[in-house]
Parts: C-alpha cells; structure tokens; sequence
C-alpha cells in the first residue's frame, strides 16, 4: 500500500506557484485576510442550508438579529431529522420553520422529500460557490467542486444576515487519487481508506483536496460520499474539482447551465500529499466506537449481524440503492438480520420505482423506511440489545443509534447487502460477479416539495408551538472565572457524548431548558443537576475534545447549565466556534501534561485579563498550583466573547 508523503511549503516559492482548487474559491470570496496558512480570514457565503434539528434554533437566532431578509444567494431550509412525529413537538417545529421560510425568502424542502446533502447535491450545489451548513456533513457539496462547511446554526443565521463566515485559512491536502475501483470496492472504502490512515483528527484544520487520474472514474455522487465522510477526519471540508464528471451530472440534473470548469493549477503547490491507488483498495469497515477505527472487513468477517441499515446522506444515492438492489435480487435476507433502507431523496425513490428494483429490495424483505436520516441519529429502528447492526453510514459513535450497548460497524452499500443476504459480516467479494447497473442519462425532476420564496410575503404569521421556548440571555464575560471542575473527560468526547441525539432528545431542539437536562447523558447522568446546583463551573478533557456533529446544543445546553471555560489539550474545529459563539471560553493546556493536574471537583480560577495576550493564569485553589493556559482566539473571537457571544456581539455591532 502506499503511504502519506508529506512536503514542506517552501514560502518563497510559494509566491510564483499555481493556486490549488480550494485557494481559487477562497480567494474569490475572501472579505479579509489573506492565503497565509493559519492566518485568520473573513470568506463570503453565497449558499445556505439548515436542518429542522439544528434549524430551529437557528431561526430562533436569525430573527434575534432583526433581518428582514435573507442577504445570501440562496438559502434552504431542510425537514429530514425530526419526522418522528411522536406528539407536537417535531410537527410544531415544521410549521414553525415554513412559515419562517416563507417570510425571510428560504427555500422551504418539505419532510419526506429527502435528506439535506443528497438532495442539495442533487438540486442546489454549484461548482466555485461557497455554502455554509447547520450540519457537519455540509462537506457533500464538495462532490460538485463547492467550498462547503459545516457550522453551527449561530455562525449559519449570521452568514444568512450577511456576516462573513471567520475561519483560519487551512492547510490543503492533495489526496491524489490513481487506478479506479476493483469490484466490490465502492467510494465509501476510499474514504475509510482515507480514515485508516490519518484517524479522526489528522485532517484538523486542513482540507481534504482530490486530484489525480483517479477522480475521473468516480461519479459525483461517488465524490459527495469521499466528500461527506470527510468530516470524521476532522477536516474543515473536502472537495473534488469541477470538471467534465461535473458537468455530466448537472446536465443530467437539467442544471448544465450552472456548470463552470474550477480546476487546481497544475503547479499548485499543496501542503501535504496522500496517494491513493484505488486499484489496490479492499472493502473496509469501521469498528465500534470510531470512525476511523477501520480494519478490512476480511479482518472481521464471520460475526452475526442482527441489523442492517443502508442509507444516510453519505450512501442513500441513486448509485448506493441500485447496486443494493441488484445484490438483493431473487435472494432474501437472512432469518436472524433486519434490512432497512432510508432513499435519500424522493428522485431515488422515482427512479428505483420506475425501474423496478424497488421491488428487488421489498422482495429480499427490506424495511423501506422514510426518505430522511431515521436511524443514523436513532430517530427510530433502534437496533435491540447488544446488538450488532452493520450501517453504511458515517458514525458509529456510543448511544448513537438509540441503544448504548449495541455495537454499530460501518460499511458500503456492497458489504451491507451481501452481509444482509448471509446475516454475518460478509467480503462482498466472495458474492460472485457484481450486478452491473444503469445510470439514467437524466434524472427525474420533480421539485413540487420544495417550496421556493415569494415576494411580498413577509408580512406572513411566524407559527410557534408551546415547545418553542425564546432564546437564553448572554451576559459579558467578566475578567475573572471562578468555580468547580464539573465534570473530566478523556480524549476523543464528541458532541454525541455532550448532548445526545436520538428520538428522545432531539424534539426538544427549541427548549434550551428541557434539552439541558440531557447534558451529557451518556457519560454522567448527574451533570445537570450538579452543575446547576453549584451554580456552573468549568469542564476539562482531552485530546480532539467536541468532534463529530456540528450541534450547538452540545454549548448552548451547558451554556444554560452555567458552563464558563472549557480546558482541554485540543479541539474539534466546529464544537470550538460554538463554544466562543455562546460565551463559553475555550482554553487548551500550554503544556499538555498539566491534564494530570487537575481532577474532578478541584475548585479554580481563571484571570482572563490578559486574554489578548494569548495566554492565561489558571489557579488551582484545591491543590495551591499554578497552570498556564494558552488559546487560538482572533481578537473578533476574543471580541465575541467579552460581548457574551455572537449573538449581542452582531447587535451591538449593527446599533453602533
């Protein structure tokens, strides 16, 4: 196999070369700063996209800011988490979020017509563009040749009110791809290939940037699943060019108008090179608890599968179902397995009706369930107890699929539907011959679910139901932090271990009092009570601390609860611009082995007065010690928090 090679920018040169693919989009959109790696910059955003589990609350933000329209391009709004509609709540929200679609000029996708990614890919995505995402497989456009990522929806309401998306400029990797895929093999093994190699956070602060002959034999929904995984890396996005594979899709999509050609120069010089052959490549699976915990699946075949889920904006594609489908003809699962299959779109849907495999799929006995994310984020079909569900999706985070104690793998469509057939995990390569399969020169378009904006609507009623609660208060941040270690973790916490998803949970998005009840749930039920009782107080953890989903719940909750600073050895991108978003004070170790220092319960204090300076003195009060702090603040961030958050920072930005 060939291995990562790694090579150093000569800044001198830097100069005279060619610009890579993600250097030409930034620098179309760049508002302030410049290319200087790490340097902080201001990017313009021309597309939105928000989903009813994150939407809401950002909605509730996007009016707080006091808009009376949308200053993007475009701007949609997406029903495809919360369709379990149990009581009011979830159903409560829609409303909510169509009438706000209808008055702020937002597209308005309605629940059932798909989930987000595939059907942004499908409809809205476009070469050069810039989109910004309450969701943190946003990345998806990236199959199209879009600079696009995931955020919280504070920073999602800003861009949508006409404030630039702050970022450090990130170094870009040329993942450069040769040979094309083997049978059996499937671009979901290409980025677990990806995630075997460089783990869940070797890509921090990077982008994932694809060159080489190899691109050209993967489709763009091929490129949209390398693209959405890419999150688990911990890379800000991932992107594909826009090129003649492009330029096919958006004419078969009836959008060839929308195409423009955005390579990377060929003397482009990249900050790291990973050559991948593709003709070497072997189906591969993630092991339970962790993306990039990857072995080949030869390496763990043989174990009895209970479930079976394919489907999730990274493998529900027109391409993932059919070449299910065809593998599950005249067959039929496994007497001890469940099959279940989530279409990512109502166009999937169309087109494996009207060619007859969704027959071959309700023949082999799979459950056919709504096109929406369903039991990627346990909102339904969770798997029964200690069960071993194999899923095409993109986490396989502890709790995450509704039962703690299952055990969750994942994998491609190809292993998941041999798998289902055998009821163990099963090398798809031992099924036979692969089912070849048709793509249509052009799609079936039908968009009577998506309702566009109007003019002159803004006069429309907002709908809120009772669990639609307002907006917490953020108070300025004072100069001194005081208050007990609540709660110490190790590395890796992702936002699923902070505040939790799940059928359960998720409906109470828009009651920030209610959801902070389920802070960190999974890890000690007690932190809710506790923190509220001693009035808040700090967190400590480890290594790539809030990774995962973009969920700013996993900071406004504990916000709530009284959460002042978090300290930790390092952090996830998204999770870290939460925390400075709601007034939460990110720190990391100067010196990581001062972890060890602290423990549960110590009481502390913090002196930010000297915040600007990039580092601060935190005093350990219980042990009589001393730790030096350091952070990666702008001085917009560190401007941010001393306001309380982003949110009065924009209002006070905007009365001044």
């Amino acid at each position: 196999m060939t291995h990562s090679i790694y090579v150093k920018i000569d800044k001198k040169r830097l100069k005279i070369m060619g610009k890579t693919l993600t250097e030409k989009i930034i620098e179309k959109h760049l508002i302030e700063g410049t290319l200087e790696r790490g340097s902080d910059i201001a990017i313009k955003i021309d597309q939105t996209l928000t989903q009813d589990a994150t939407g809401t609350m950002a909605y509730l933000q996007f009016e707080a800011i006091g808009i009376d329209r949308v200053q993007t391009e475009l701007s949609v709004s997406y029903v495809d988490h919360n369709t379990l509609q149990s009581d009011f709540k979830n159903p409560d929200d829609h409303r909510y979020l169509q009438s706000i679609a209808a008055k702020y000029g937002i597209y308005f996708s309605r629940p059932g017509n798909g989930i987000c990614h595939q059907l942004h890919l499908e409809r809205f995505a476009r070469p050069g563009k810039t989109l910004l995402g309450s969701d943190s497989h946003t990345p998806t456009g990236g199959g199209v040749g879009s600079i696009s990522i995931g955020a919280g929806g504070l920073d999602v309401a800003a861009a949508m009110a006409g404030e630039s998306f702050r970022l450090k400029m990130p170094q870009i990797v040329n993942v450069f791809l040769t040979g094309s895929l083997p049978d059996f093999v499937s671009a979901k093994d290409v980025i677990l290939e990806v995630l075997r190699r460089i783990g869940v956070k070797g890509a921090r602060s990077k982008v994932l940037e694809y060159t080489g002959p190899g691109i050209k034999s993967l489709s763009v929904p091929e490129r949209g699943t390398i693209t959405n995984m890419g999150t688990e890396t911990g890379a800000t996005t991932s992107i594909f060019p826009s090129d003649e594979i492009t330029k096919e899709f958006l004419e078969a999509q009836e959008r060839g108008d929308q195409w423009v050609q955005i390579l990377p120069d060929e003397d482009a010089l990249y900050d790291e090179t990973i050559e991948i052959n593709l003709g070497e490549l072997v189906p591969l699976v993630s092991l339970p608890h962790s993306p990039g915990n990857v072995k080949t699946v030869k390496e763990v075949e043989g174990l009895k599968v209970d479930q079976i889920c394919i489907g999730s904006c990274t493998n529900s594609s027109l391409r993932d179902l059919k070449i299910s489908a065809n593998i599950l003809k005249g067959k039929t699962i496994n007497e001890h397995s469940v099959l279940t299959v989530s279409p990512g779109s109502r166009q999937v849907v169309d087109h494996i009706i009207t060619s007859g495999e969704m027959a071959y799929l309700i023949e082999a006995g799979a459950r056919i369930l709504e096109n929406a994310c369903g039991p990627c984020i346990g909102m339904g079909l969770a798997p029964k107890t200690d069960a071993v569900t194999l899923r095409t999706f993109n986490r396989n985070f502890l709790g995450r699929s509704g039962t703690k104690s299952a055990q969750a793998y994942l994998v491609s469509p190809e292993t998941a539907a041999v798998s289902a057939i055998y009821g163990k995990i099963t090398d798809p390569r031992e099924f036979g011959t692969l089912p070849e399969i048709k793509m249509p020169d052009k799609f079936m378009i039908n968009d009577n679910m998506i309702i566009p904006p109007k003019e002159g609507a803004e006069s429309t009623e907002i709908v809120r139901g009772p669990n639609i609660k307002p907006l917490p208060e953020f108070n300025p941040l004072p100069d001194k932090l005081e208050g007990e270690v609540l709660l110490k973790v190790e590395d890796d916490i992702t936002t699923d271990h902070i505040m939790p998803a799940g059928a359960k949970i998720l409906p109470l998005r828009s009651n920030i009092p209610e959801i902070s009840k389920f802070v960190f749930n999974l890890v000690d039920p007690t932190f809710p009570d506790r923190s509220l009782e001693k009035g808040g107080g700090f967190i400590v953890g480890g290594d790539n601390y809030g990774q995962g989903s973009s969920r700013e719940h996993a900071a406004i909750a504990p916000k709530y609860l009284g959460l002042k600073a978090v300290i930790v050895k390092s952090f996830a991108r998204i999770h870290l611009a939460n925390l400075v978003n709601f007034g939460i004070v990110p720190l990391t170790f100067a010196n990581k082995d001062d972890y060890t220092k602290i423990e549960q319960g110590d009481k502390l204090e913090i002196d930010l007065t000297t915040l600007e300076s990039g580092t601060v003195a935190l005093n350990n009060l219980t042990k009589s010690t001393e730790i030096k702090l350091d952070h990666s603040l702008s001085e917009t961030e560190i401007a941010v928090l001393k306001a309380g958050g982003k949110l009065p920072f924009i209002k006070l930005k905007h009365s001044n």
